[in-house]
């Protein structure tokens, strides 16, 4: 079991590295982005998908740690 969550946590780490174009801006965002040019905006995209990922590991974390400790009760 341990041997899956180390190689799910893996796989998400490396989907998170790669150079996927995904959209993850609002509107205020997009209007701003699309002022600066193409090169800055893809940078400004990159730091709010890195920023929107830390929450996400603090709450898998977190619920790593309840499902483990309830699972030997």
């Amino acid at each position: 079991m341990k041997k899956w969550i180390v190689v799910i946590g893996l796989f998400f780490s490396l989907l998170l590295f790669t150079g996927l174009d995904s959209q993850a801006q609002c509107s205020v965002c997009t209007k701003t982005a699309q002022q600066l040019g193409e090169k800055p905006a893809k940078g400004m995209n990159s730091g709010i998908l890195y920023l929107a990922f830390a929450p996400f590991a603090i709450v898998g974390l977190i619920s790593y740690r309840w499902w483990k400790n309830n699972k030997n009760e």
